[in-house]
């Protein structure tokens, strides 16, 4: 399959691709799509809805569901003209079919756990929007003012779903009283809000509407939290399995392929053994007889490795992301000068480390985000350099913002909405092998960091498909059936993490089924699809090559990117 780099996609027009009738499908599909969901238009960087708040009734979640219907309906009609077409169309039919069986479960009505539900996301949105003119202001106040109506719709779906036996299971309930709670608090987001140094230079009249659409903001999530305790807990059930047919779908909706659940779960452990092994090595050289935790605890200890403070920590994100677009950039990745701004930051509510995309015209750069827990204030480098590398370069924000940047050959659903978590998490989890291969974590500290990264992950995989599908557990932590106590164990066993943090990602594996595997399941994908591409061309192999063209295809399916990569959507086969 011919690839173009983005280096070359900058110097010339002649690669310049012409818009078919498919890109105009998803282009058109994707003005619907952020017109039905504002927030995922601010979270995409696409403008013109900063002031909106979607729809989240049963109707609303209606509308986006027969835009998907019309949408697969009108690939089927339109001619492909070429691989990237065949790819578009290839793409955005699994993820919107898988979807569409998804509604059919319930699940779509009936959304909420403890990190991406409407729950979560209504108030996030507000991360992102600009807060540096009056203007700002007013549109984050004009925001503000219709979070009760959002919210008013999405109580609608919850109840809707209720009448119809779907109901989040009481753990995900009542970890979304206790975050509903906070953002309404005196303490909370929107109290925090209206209190930042910046409101105190904005014209009164401004300074009031935002001061009132705070309040209404809060009070939104404290009727939230009351339904959520009067109306739902009573009929949330306590098992938070899905069972295995529903989890197959989940699954395939967050990697984009169908897997032998089966063969997953004996991988997983498997993977988890190897990883257990390599710790136990690497800490040896850090502290001869010493055990994993022991070697941890001792560079915990070492004040060369410790942050003290969110600004030093800021410093030292930026240092090395900064670092490494620099040394990566030209010798093993192409990366133009837009992608070559990443900013951090530290995010206003904790919840663990993300990355959020640039906008379209890169206004907005890439941010890697870090959610601070309170009362933190000390911080491993050795435990979270990789981390870095995955959220930066060469992870998310290489592959997403060389994707953003790819408009002479990418239409804008492929450029900023296609994603699915296998490809995207599976890369970044990939991203932290290879600075490992490139030998960036020669130190065998930063090695153990991303070792016990890879355990975290690895862990995830056992834990999910273990407890969702009824699958024996594992006998480290007394075989038989899963329980809550056990999937524990086996998680605080293999992950350093707090106990606060643990306790939150076990929620979030037992609320979100199939998202959290996907990270090993598509760094799996990824490591195997170079095996194979490095097979096929024997001494013609170069690594280099071989990341250009699969990060040049974006986000897609595991399928998907495995056929494009290979050639299999040419017009020539």
């Amino acid at each position: 399959m011919q690839s173009t780099s983005p280096s070359d996609l900058k110097t010339t027009q002649r690669e310049r691709r012409l818009e078919s009738p498919i890109d105009q499908i998803m282009d058109n599909f994707l003005d619907e799509y952020t017109a039905l969901d504002p927030v995922a238009a601010t979270t995409l960087g696409i403008p013109g809805h900063e002031t909106e708040m979607p729809d989240l009734s049963p109707d609303g979640l209606a509308a986006a569901s027969a835009l998907r219907r019309r949408t697969i309906a009108a690939l089927d009609s339109a001619v492909a003209v070429d691989a990237t077409d065949r790819i578009t169309a290839a793409a955005a039919r699994e993820h919107f079919e898988v979807a569409e069986l998804i509604r059919e479960t319930g699940a779509e009505e009936s959304c909420l756990n403890n990190i991406v539900s409407p729950v979560q996301t209504v108030r996030e949105v507000f991360d992102l929007m600009p807060t540096e003119t009056v203007d700002d202001w007013a549109a984050v106040a004009m925001r503000l003012n219709r979070v009760p109506d959002a919210l008013a719709g999405y109580r609608a779906a919850l109840r809707f779903a209720a009448d119809h036996g779907h109901v989040s299971p009481r753990r995900q309930v009542e970890a979304a009283i206790s975050q509903s709670r906070a953002n309404a608090g005196p303490e909370g987001f929107f109290a925090s809000l209206a209190k930042t140094s910046l409101v105190a230079d904005l014209p009164r009249t401004v300074r009031a509407e935002l001061d009132s659409a705070t309040r209404r903001a809060a009070a939104a999530y404290e009727e939230l939290a009351n339904f959520l305790v009067e109306e739902l807990t009573p009929r949330a059930p306590a098992r938070d399995a899905v069972g295995r047919d529903r989890y197959a779908l989940f699954a395939r909706l967050f990697l984009g392929t169908s897997i032998d659940l089966e063969e997953a779960y004996e991988w997983g452990l498997h993977e988890l053994h190897e990883i257990t092994g390599q710790l136990r090595d690497t800490a040896q050289r850090i502290k001869p007889g010493a055990s994993a935790r022991e070697a941890m605890d001792h560079l915990s200890a070492d004040p060369a490795r410790r942050l003290v403070g969110t600004d030093a920590l800021l410093g030292w994100m930026q240092e090395k992301a900064d670092e490494a677009v620099e040394v990566l950039g030209g010798t093993h990745f192409d990366i133009p000068e837009p992608i070559r701004t990443l900013e951090c930051r530290i995010a206003p509510t904790s919840g663990g480390i993300y990355y959020t995309g640039p906008s379209d015209d890169f206004s907005r750069p890439g941010r890697m985000w870090w959610s601070v827990p309170d009362g933190v204030t000390e911080f491993s480098t050795w435990q979270e350099l990789s981390t870095v590398y995955h959220e930066g370069v060469p992870g998310h924000h290489l592959q997403v913002a060389q994707t953003v940047y790819r408009r002479e050959a990418l239409n804008r659903w492929r450029r900023l909405a296609s994603w699915v978590s296998g490809h995207g998490e599976g890369w970044a989890l990939y991203a932290e092998r290879l600075m490992a291969e490139l030998g960036f974590l020669d130190d065998p500290g930063d090695l153990l960091g991303m070792l016990d990264s890879q355990s975290f992950r690895a862990v995830r995989v056992v834990l999910d498909i273990g407890v969702h599908c009824g699958f024996e557990a594992p006998p480290e932590v007394g075989g038989g059936p899963w329980t809550y106590g056990k999937a524990w164990r086996l998680l605080a066993r293999h992950s350093s993490k707090t106990e606060s943090r643990l306790r939150y990602e076990l929620d979030r594996y037992l609320g979100l089924p199939g998202q959290a595997p996907s990270y090993k399941l598509g760094e799996r994908s990824w490591l195997r699809l170079r095996a194979e591409v490095q097979a096929r061309e024997g001494g013609a192999f170069d690594l280099k090559d071989f990341h250009r063209r699969a990060l040049d295809i974006g986000g897609v399916g595991l399928d998907v990117l495995r056929a494009a990569v290979l050639g299999q959507f040419d017009s020539s086969r």
